[in-house]
């Protein structure tokens, strides 16, 4: 480096530099180890993507990707499909498919279809319940069409409806038949959550025809008691349990303290398996805890060591002289505070951390 900053570009060599000979092999060798290397490899790459990661669907929205559908049944099921693999796309897409939908679906046929279309996807494809409720929901309000046969939540009701007939010998059926029916129960549960449905006066109400056959699912897989049904109904209770309850209650009824004994007398008399009776027993532990909601002080009322159990949770801890502690909980805790003070006074010219404020010497 010191024979490159002596180098001199002379007036006449035109551009050429003096490099003594010395310096020679020592400056080719710099430049050889400095290579410029350009990568060829894109920032969308295979290579910065997991496996099993499908980067196709985190860059575009759905309808940007698909297109040229030949039937209706092609394009909602890519959608369905889509959906399943990005569930938190439903809010940005949701009104781009229904909108689409609204200008193919013209129909009672095609309406037909695209509702068993919904329903399968619901019912057989594990975890769908809850974003196919969302779904049915969403058409319910926004699909246009309603022909004589029934609009689009009718139509999805009746369907239901079917499934909900063969309820007692699904029940009995063999591991395939159970299976299928209890995907049928938890889609039936986020509908009864998830559908809103307007009542006369413009408020917004659950359907009461599924809380009604809610009641009678929980009947049916109590009164087949094998694991499966009795796991399927935990899941079920686990659900909708509280908001069953308060249905119930607005009616005067005691439907829930009925369903609460039938869980008590399976534990008892059931050859279920140890596990799901624990499962049964937390249920009714839940219940009993009013399903897990906890109903804070009101605003309006002032919190006391009366009515608050955490008024003195964030108070902090004192020491008396013997080093006992005490907080604002303890009953003698103004005689306790006063003697602190007290003993405090004896030392005016020290901090807490005991650095002397006096200056050296005192």
């Amino acid at each position: 480096s010191e024979h490159l900053q002596q180098a001199r570009i002379s007036s006449g060599s035109q551009g050429k530099i003096s490099v003594p000979d010395s310096g020679l092999e020592m400056a080719e060798s710099q430049v050889a180890m400095a290579p410029v290397v350009t990568s060829k490899l894109s920032v969308k790459a295979p290579e910065f993507y997991p496996s099993g990661y499908n980067q196709n669907f985190a860059d575009s929205s759905f309808e940007d990707r698909y297109d040229g559908y030949l039937t209706l049944a092609e394009y909602v099921q890519d959608f369905l499909n889509h959906l399943t693999e990005q569930p938190g796309c439903f809010e940005t897409e949701i009104g781009q498919f229904a909108e689409t939908v609204n200008g193919w679906v013209t129909a009672d046929e095609t309406l037909q279809e695209l509702v068993e279309l919904v329903y399968q996807q619901a019912t057989s494809v594990p975890n769908f319940s809850y974003m196919g409720a969302r779904l049915c929901n969403y058409l319910s309000h926004h699909l246009t069409i309603s022909p004589q046969s029934g609009n689009f939540r009718q139509l999805l009701l009746q369907r239901c409806q079917t499934e909900y007939e063969n309820r007692n010998e699904a029940a009995k059926g063999d591991e395939s038949a159970r299976k299928q029916f209890h995907a049928f129960v938890l889609f039936l549960a986020e509908l009864y959550l998830n559908l809103e449905i307007k009542g006369t006066k413009g408020q917004v109400m659950r359907a009461e025809i599924l809380q009604e056959g809610l009641w009678e699912l929980l009947n049916v897989l109590f009164s087949n008691p094998v694991d499966n049904n009795l796991m399927c109904a935990v899941k079920l209770l686990k659900l909708t349990g509280s908001v069953l309850e308060d249905a119930w209650k607005k009616k005067g009824k005691n439907d829930m303290e009925e369903m609460i004994q039938r869980i008590e007398n399976v534990v008892l008399d059931a050859n279920c398996s140890r596990d799901v009776k624990h499962m049964l027993l937390k249920v009714v532990e839940l219940r009993s805890s009013n399903w897990g909601r906890v109903h804070g002080t009101s605003q309006h009322t002032e919190a006391t060591p009366e009515n608050d159990p955490n008024y003195f949770m964030n108070e902090p801890t004192f020491y008396t002289s013997d080093g006992v502690p005490f907080t604002a909980a303890d009953r003698d805790y103004q005689e306790k505070y006063q003697e602190l003070l007290e003993r405090e006074d004896l030392f005016p010219d020290y901090e807490e951390n005991g650095t002397d404020l006096s200056g050296p010497g005192d």
